[in-house]
């Protein structure tokens, strides 16, 4: 038995790494060829099979078992375990968990307060109203759907609203994801959701990002691999800027077509950013799960993105919801559709995203006297190249000035990078870019020097 069971593993594993090694026997798992309580062969007999060394399938044994999938018992040898996921957002601390307090910190990728809308008004009014009579009341306040729908680029075939963008992208990837899946982000994208995507065992395809979106021989070649999703970011990108262009959104749209991922757009920079929307949706409306977040644009607080797209996974989000929150508060969705509504909140938001885009044009511009190239991008943060990340962090510290490091936003190694948000900066002209003349020496380039990276 154990001999059939060490050929169907040979067979399976395609990359002889020790992530390809457990990526394989992920999928093995859900798929049913490896059964719950199944014994493995033992780490030399695998290692024998795939002529690779004891350690590599050590480690992938140790990937699986963080996850949850394999248990060893002693002398009875190791068995398949249903999944349970592993620990904590190693990435993502990374990015919050720097040496302390600064005199200006711009490695939180948090809007600036000051150019956020006045929420007193709308509040005052939606405290004199009764939102919930049952506890089977819709998830979504009829006036907020309406409003979303209207904004939706595309028409969704199912729509829920949850705790932000985050709780979004954890709810829609605990439904379209499983142990051993292949799933393509860009690369560089947001730690949380390299950190969510491990956590469920999935093996991580990252794609290289232009100034345009995802590259398209990298999506092709990320395709041939037969990814169950694409998570994506179609404008403002989170930390490089990037907004998808047409003429890109229609070079990718047919490889899309071509395969059976489903394709997830986090939207997360809203009516803030500068760029143009464009979604997959419009011409896949039944495999595009689109998100858009209220956080940076209208409150971090409010803590409310919608869902909307697919129906058999945002209605599945829905339906997992009611097993443990039930809804989103209905006096955060009172007030979303109070701004959504308000005259002065759209002025509020235009004048936001002027002066975000003001703002990261005057460091993007310093920066290049300095020979340290920026992509002139979207949104609240910038993606700076530095010599050396460490030594850049350094620097900045010692300058008083807080940055994340950008290695937890990297799915492979690449040159080093700060991401820098740069929205937070909210003084004159000259303040911005005697700051961004700090950032710019601790990037340690010279003109010359820069221009071979």
């Amino acid at each position: 038995m154990l001999t059939d069971i060490t050929a169907a593993i040979t067979t399976a594993v395609d990359d002889r790494s020790a992530r390809g090694i457990a990526a394989a026997i992920g999928r093995m798992v859900n798929s049913g060829a490896l059964p719950i309580d199944g014994r493995l062969p033992t780490v030399r007999a695998l290692s024998r099979a795939l002529g690779v060394s004891p350690t590599t399938v050590s480690e992938a044994w140790q990937t699986l078992a963080a996850v949850g999938a394999i248990e060893a018992r002693g002398r009875l040898g190791t068995f398949v375990r249903q999944p349970v996921g592993r620990g904590g957002p190693r990435r993502y601390r990374r990015v919050t968990e720097g040496p302390g307090r600064f005199a200006l910190d711009l490695s939180t990728g948090t809007p600036d307060p000051d150019l956020l809308p006045d929420l007193g008004r709308v509040v005052a009014k939606v405290s004199r109203q009764s939102l919930t009579s049952s506890y089977l009341d819709q998830p979504v306040l009829p006036e907020l759907d309406a409003a979303l729908r209207d904004g939706w680029p595309f028409v969704p075939e199912d729509l829920t609203v949850v705790d932000g963008a985050m709780d979004a992208l954890d709810r829609v990837a605990q439904i379209v994801v499983r142990l051993g899946d292949r799933v393509v982000v860009e690369h560089p994208t947001f730690p949380p959701l390299l950190d969510l995507l491990e956590q469920l065992g999935a093996e991580i395809v990252g794609v290289d990002v232009d100034e345009d979106g995802m590259s398209v021989e990298g999506l092709t070649h990320a395709l041939g691999r037969r990814p169950t999703a694409v998570f994506l970011q179609p404008r403002a990108h989170n930390p490089t800027g990037a907004t998808m262009s047409g003429k890109r959104r229609k070079a990718l749209a047919p490889l899309l077509a071509a395969s059976k991922a489903i394709i997830v757009e986090d939207d997360h920079s809203g009516d803030i950013a500068s760029g143009r929307l464009i979604s997959f949706g419009s011409s896949m409306p039944a495999r595009t799960v689109h998100i858009r977040s209220f956080s940076k644009s209208h409150g971090p607080d409010l803590r409310l993105a919608a869902i909307g797209g697919a129906a058999d996974v945002v209605s599945a989000v829905a339906n997992r919801r009611l097993l443990g929150p039930g809804w989103s508060s209905r006096i955060l969705q009172a007030v979303l559709v109070g701004l959504l509504e308000d005259p002065a909140t759209t002025s509020v938001l235009d004048r936001a995203r002027e002066e975000y885009a003001r703002r990261r044009q005057l460091v993007s511009e310093v920066l290049a006297e300095h020979g340290v190239p920026t992509a002139t991008g979207d949104g609240i943060n910038l993606w700076m190249p530095v010599a050396d990340e460490r030594s850049a962090l350094i620097t900045l510290a010692a300058q008083g000035i807080g940055a994340a490091p950008g290695e937890p936003f990297m799915v492979r190694p690449g040159a080093d990078h700060l991401r820098l948000t740069v929205g937070l900066l909210d003084g004159s002209p000259a303040e911005v870019r005697a700051t961004a003349h700090l950032l710019a020496d601790a990037a340690g380039f010279t003109p010359s020097r820069s221009g071979h990276r």
